[in-house]
């Protein structure tokens, strides 16, 4: 165990001194390419990648602080960009049946979901065992991973039909609202703390860390409610992650049973939105971002997710929620009163 997470440290390390390699190579024969089609620099990606990593998996929110950092970093914008032959790149307009320049804010913001890939991978690799075990189930060769198969397919379907219809909407409306990712952030915080209190004072069906069920004895109705929870982190600010573990929460699993059980759901709902988001967008993006600051985002996404999900494992089962609370309550106050300015 400590010689892995040794190496994690290591390939952590590694990854930034490549990627400071990277963002300082120098193409002296290289033709000048247009600004516009580079405004998305390794350093950004560098950053965005390390900020999706360490918050994909932890409840407080990886696209609201991956809303935030592109705003810091300027890549927020309406700005046309511009592919690498210095021509508008353009993208269908629904509302007008036209034709329109597909804008930095846009790109980004599709890079947002893109970059989950280097989280999702993260989770295979550490639960490769589990996710084996669901294969097999699938093929009827072993029993419970057959039943936890069911039990994520249930969870992940609302999200699926919810998200399909909405997600549009929610780009239009909410994708570069920092204002909303903070009330989100204080609602989300909210609902942590009293959940948390709830569960350590034994409320209810709550239950004790070293009871009750595992992710392999949920119900269908426990699945489907856990999916629906789920669905309400479609907001930015709210978190993936928090939703499910709450709901993991009210359907009796203890910390580390509903920390797993939102890694393993993540793994089909992220795989999802970044499928969708690379067909729907991609070209346009890596048209207009280039594709080697974008891998380069992914790697880094990889390993500090990788680290993330280790640490709240082992954090969840002794210290719960209230910690990930407050920071968010913290973090969603700097907010308003920076963009009050």
């Amino acid at each position: 165990m400590i010689f892995r997470f040794r190496a994690l440290v290591f390939c952590f390390i590694f990854s930034l001194s490549l990627s400071a390699a990277f963002a300082i190579e120098v193409e002296p024969d290289a033709p000048i390419k247009n600004a516009d089609a580079a405004k998305l620099s390794y350093g950004d990606a560098i950053i965005l990648g390390l900020v999706e990593g360490v918050t994909e998996y932890l409840p407080i929110s990886s696209t609201g602080h991956l809303i935030l950092t592109n705003a810091l970093l300027g890549l927020d914008g309406d700005d046309p960009i511009r592919n690498q032959r210095g021509e508008l790149i353009l993208i269908s307009d629904p509302e007008t049946a036209t034709l329109r320049p597909y804008t930095i804010g846009e790109a980004a913001y599709a890079y947002v979901i893109v970059i989950q890939a280097g989280a999702i991978a993260a989770v295979i690799i550490l639960y490769w065992k589990t996710i084996l075990q669901i294969a097999l189930g699938c093929f009827g060769r072993d029993l419970k991973g057959r039943q936890l198969a069911i039990n994520l397919i249930c969870a992940f379907l609302p999200a699926a039909i919810i998200g399909l219809l909405l997600d549009d909407w929610i780009e239009a409306k909410l994708g570069d609202n920092v204002r909303a990712v903070a009330a989100a952030l204080i609602v989300g915080a909210i609902l942590m703390l009293v959940v948390e209190r709830w569960r350590k004072h034994g409320q209810k069906n709550a239950i004790h860390p070293e009871d009750g069920p595992s992710i392999y004895d949920l119900t269908i109705r426990q699945s489907v409610m856990i999916g629906l929870f789920q669905c309400v982190a479609m907001w930015p600010g709210t978190s993936r992650s928090m939703a499910t573990i709450v709901g993991g929460y009210f359907a009796g699993l203890s910390p580390k049973h509903a920390a797993e059980f939102s890694f393993l759901l993540g793994l089909i709902t992220l795989s999802a939105a970044s499928g969708y988001k690379i067909v729907s967008d991609g070209s346009h993006m890596i048209a207009g971002l280039e594709i080697r600051p974008v891998l380069l985002g992914c790697t880094v996404a990889f390993i500090s997710a990788a680290l993330a999900v280790k640490w709240l494992v082992a954090y969840l089962s002794t210290h719960g929620l209230a910690l990930f609370a407050w920071y968010r309550i913290a973090l969603a106050i700097l907010v308003f009163l920076l963009a009050g300015q």
